[in-house]
């Protein structure tokens, strides 16, 4: 009986919520708005450029400046660095331990890096804090001591990290690529510098190189994550307000100095107490705000990376690592596509300590670039697309990142391309897009080569340069 008559309720029940049906209720949570990024204007040229984002509890903010070591000369070149390391040893109004201190009681992170385009001082610290985050950089920039006896100390300092430097194949390769790319010319300056410049740079030096290159027409302020854009703009005019303007201004973006020369060379530096051949080769690449430039990068991707101590190259995508790992003719190679505001360089960097094929490794990886110009497969772009879709993107992960991707973007182009605008670019790459750009840029152009260590069997530049144009691949 009872059930009988639960058997009827539940009847009823069933029949009554197909009748009625009842709105679930949604455990969903708004999606807001994507970011997007406000720019503003000072009457002094200064750019301030936000992307907040309300729920965020931290938030990076910094002055990207539009000179590096390119904006210096022969005669000063390591000014820009130099300045970096004098940034945090006191102010007139704070002195180097009340700086630390201050620092340190908002729990913020202070940081500065110098390239050879850019200098960047910025801070990460909670939201509430930003104006004072923004009041210390100021003063950094335009109130700095500068003394004497702090650039003495600092003199050690840096030439100790000349040294450290000068430990790393890397880094050596890449300065010396850089030399022989634009020789005589501003890029292929280092960004240290030579000994000589570190150890006689002067104050007066140092404060030259301020009063013409830290101008508030060179300068973009940034804010990333937990920021107000009006809150900022307020704290920027208290802040740089006052700061001078070129004689000259020119709009972000555009070019300050004449577009350099690739030249088509090498530089070999023996040493066979390295025991593997440290090998970088370039072309002439693309500048930042270059049409070429995504198809460039896709490019860049086919190729990727490769170690052999990460694991087999028969499952990677790439058929130059299936070649090299074949053949066993490196232990790595790292590709790479560097950008300028006018130029670039596109690459290859190879690591090998199979010393009697060099020139096979050579020849196998310039026959891959050619074969970019005659039949890049749509599989391979394709896969390409989507691992530089995924480097981007989750490069720009965190409040840092993006206040980088915005203060480069601003300086170098005086814009900013939005992730969505970068993946439908990167959408838009074909093999046909591909294979023009590699007829371009790649085939039978000349190559800039830098080679270091154990490199006796390296066969003539000649020989490497006739590779590019190979119709056999």
């Amino acid at each position: 009986m009872v059930s009988r008559a639960l058997s009827t309720t539940l009847a009823r029940s069933l029949r009554s919520a197909v009748r009625r049906p009842t709105p679930l209720r949604s455990l969903a949570t708004a999606v807001s708005q994507s970011p997007f990024t406000e720019i503003t204007t000072l009457s002094n040229g200064l750019t301030v450029a936000t992307e907040a984002h309300p729920h965020a509890q931290t938030a990076t903010v910094g002055v990207w400046i539009d000179a590096g070591s390119r904006a210096e000369t022969d005669a000063n070149n390591g000014t820009a660095h130099f300045l970096e390391h004098m940034a945090f040893k006191g102010t007139g109004r704070r002195s180097q331990h009340a700086l630390e201190l201050e620092v340190e009681n908002l729990g913020a992170h202070l940081n500065a890096y110098t390239s050879r385009e850019q200098t960047v001082y910025y801070a990460k610290s909670f939201r509430k804090d930003v104006p004072q985050a923004v009041d210390i950089i100021s003063d950094i920039l335009q109130n700095s001591k500068l003394d004497s006896g702090a650039i003495e100390r600092e003199r050690d300092v840096i030439v100790r990290e000349q040294q450290e430097v000068d430990k790393q194949y890397e880094e050596v390769v890449f300065d010396h690529l850089h030399a022989v790319a634009y020789q005589g010319q501003a890029l292929g300056r280092t960004i240290l510098g030579p000994k000589k410049n570190i150890l006689s740079i002067k104050r007066d030096d140092l404060a030259s190189y301020i009063k013409t290159n830290y101008t508030a027409d060179r300068m973009v302020l940034v804010g990333a994550g937990g920021v107000d854009h009006g809150e900022l703009v307020k704290a920027a005019e208290r802040s740089f307000g006052t700061l001078p303007v070129s004689p000259n201004p020119i709009p972000l973006g555009r070019n300050t100095h004449p577009k350099p020369d690739f030249v088509g060379s090498e530089v070999r530096i023996r040493d066979d107490d390295i025991p593997t051949a440290h090998i970088a080769v370039a072309v002439e690449g693309v500048s930042w705000s270059s049409p070429d430039y995504y198809p460039m990068l896709v490019m860049q991707s086919i190729f990727g990376n490769w170690d052999r101590a990460l694991g087999s190259a028969s499952f990677l995508s790439s058929r130059l690592s299936d070649t090299i790992a074949k053949h066993n003719l490196a232990n790595s190679y790292m590709s790479f596509s560097t950008s300028y505001s006018d130029t670039g360089l596109w690459g290859i960097y190879l690591v090998t300590e199979n010393l009697n094929n060099l020139d096979d490794l050579l020849h196998f990886t310039l026959r891959e670039w050619t074969r970019m110009s005659i039949a890049p497969s749509v599989g391979e772009v394709e896969r390409a697309k989507s691992q530089l879709k995924a480097s981007l993107l989750l490069g720009l992960d965190g409040t840092t990142a993006i206040a980088e991707d915005i203060g480069r973007q601003l300086v170098t182009s005086g814009q900013r391309v939005t992730p969505r605008q970068i993946e439908n670019a990167i959408d838009a790459v074909t093999p046909e897009e591909i294979k023009r750009v590699a007829q371009k840029y790649l085939w039978d152009k000349d190559i800039a080569l830098a080679a270091l260590g154990s490199i006796e069997g390296l066969l003539d530049y000649n020989r490497i340069r006739a590779d590019t144009s190979s119709l056999i691949y």
